[in-house]
């Protein structure tokens, strides 16, 4: 069969058109209340008063996977990015309360293989999943000459939704409020340019054996998911309400630990003069930063303004609701732990202060 004119400069049409049937089934499965239109149009509608809002605001949210996805086109390994694409994007909505609606896509790549395209987009749509929003639509860009072969890039684009009195800023946040962590999976999808070079030093190969994880490749262990908070959050949330009201928030503040760490997420929601002190034996220090730190030859502190260190989320809240907040958050699966408390700060050093982080993290 003769190529077309397209197909000579190197765009597959077809190949576009059976990623769009492939990837039917897997975007079914994220349909959800308020979704109003079907994958393929130029655009998706979605009737958020169909999902029950009376006075919402709408919250919106972008990102990628930074490098780690260097290290899935390496490994060949591409069914897991997906899911970080969507927990980056949820996760930096739902800390302020707010539950996501929907997302969408973007995947750009010189040819289009659609074995791994099917693999990343069936990812995204488990996070979708994960997270309770529906995946509406995106964009696949095939776009010869500027990706080499088998490269590809993602971005994620998120739209939730909060009832305005419900909206969780961090305003509220005084010194002696306490912060809860929640554990994190791994590095998340942060500090990837970080780890690629320490692997590279090290001589170590992704198809070797994990030093720190047993029966996974290094690729394998550096790609696990980041994990999605969205559903215990909200339900804790709910839950909290319910027995406290809605006009008497438990939660005070809550930061997404993305790139920039631990010393540096946290100040972004606390008000003008308030800072943390965490106490670094206040949880252990997963081996995969272990392995990091001492291969790398990193500072804890290096560690610490890098990577989330083992805490993907962080909850402040008054010190006589801790038992409530973590109890809730406790019935939703997950394993809170207090890591400090708020304080005064008065805009001079860090402010966020890291007690015992040496004799703790022994890096």
């Amino acid at each position: 069969m003769k190529q077309s004119a397209y197909q000579s400069a190197g765009v597959d049409i077809e190949a576009g058109a059976e990623l769009v049937e492939r990837i039917k089934p897997f975007v079914k499965k994220t349909a959800r209340s308020g979704v109003a239109s079907g994958i393929g149009g130029f655009g998706a509608f979605f009737d958020i008063k169909a999902t029950g809002y009376k006075d919402p605001l709408l919250v919106s949210g972008t990102d990628g996977v930074g490098t780690k996805l260097r290290i899935a086109i390496e490994a060949n390994c591409h069914d897991t990015i997906g899911i970080d694409l969507v927990a980056m994007c949820v996760n930096d909505i739902v800390v302020g309360g707010a539950e996501p609606l929907f997302f969408l896509d973007y995947f750009a790549t010189g040819h289009l293989d659609t074995d791994s395209a099917t693999a990343v987009i069936s990812g995204i749509a488990a996070g979708c999943e994960l997270a309770g929003c529906a995946l509406v639509g995106g964009e696949t860009a095939e776009m010869p000459g500027m990706y080499s072969e088998g490269d590809y890039d993602l971005a994620g684009f998120t739209v939730g939704a909060v009832e305005r009195d419900q909206v969780i800023s961090g305003d509220s946040i005084a010194e002696g409020h306490v912060v809860i962590g929640l554990p994190s999976s791994g590095p998340h999808s942060n500090g990837y340019s970080l780890i690629r070079k320490i692997v590279q030093d090290s001589g170590a190969n992704y198809a070797d054996p994990a030093p720190f994880a047993d029966d996974k490749t290094l690729g394998a262990a550096l790609l696990e998911p980041t994990r999605i908070y969205v559903k215990p959050v909200l339900e804790a949330i709910k839950k909290l309400s319910k027995t406290s009201g809605s006009d008497s928030q438990k939660i005070r503040g809550m930061a997404h630990i993305t790139g920039g760490g631990l010393t540096e997420n946290l100040p972004r929601i606390l008000p003008q003069g308030l800072g943390v002190k965490l106490d670094a034996n206040s949880w252990a220090l997963p081996a995969v930063f272990q392995w990091l730190g001492k291969t790398g030859a990193v500072s804890a502190f290096d560690m610490a303004q890098t990577f989330n260190c083992g805490i993907g989320l962080a909850i402040i809240c008054h010190e006589g609701d801790v038992d409530a907040v973590s109890g809730a958050l406790t019935d939703q699966g997950e394993a809170p732990v207090v890591i400090g408390h708020v304080c005064a700060y008065d805009g001079e050093g860090q402010a966020v202060q890291i007690d015992n982080l040496d004799e703790a993290w022994g890096l």
